[in-house]
């Protein structure tokens, strides 16, 4: 006799996982600032950033590898809030 896979024996459930978060604090920051949405969230806790004078030198890092070379003005707190506060949004379709 044929015993199953076990590759079937996976809940139903686990192929309709949630969406994964459209932003985070590891997007690059020119992605989250091009996001009407996503920029409110990073202008709510870090609103000079997106007017920064050097913006362009770092728009390709994310919030997080941004995070240790503006230590004094980026805290870590900051980073998790905006990560949390992204994460929230509604994953795009």
């Amino acid at each position: 006799t044929a015993t199953p896979a076990l590759a079937q024996s996976a809940p139903a459930h686990a192929s309709a996982a949630a969406p994964a978060p459209a932003f985070s604090a590891d997007t690059p920051l020119e992605a989250i600032v091009a996001d009407p949405a996503a920029k409110a969230v990073l202008d709510k806790t870090l609103p000079n950033l997106a007017k920064h004078p050097a913006f362009d030198q770092f728009k390709a890092m994310s919030l997080r590898q941004l995070q240790p070379y503006a230590s004094d003005k980026i805290s870590e707190e900051a980073v998790a809030k905006v990560d949390a506060d992204l994460k929230a949004l509604p994953a795009r379709p």
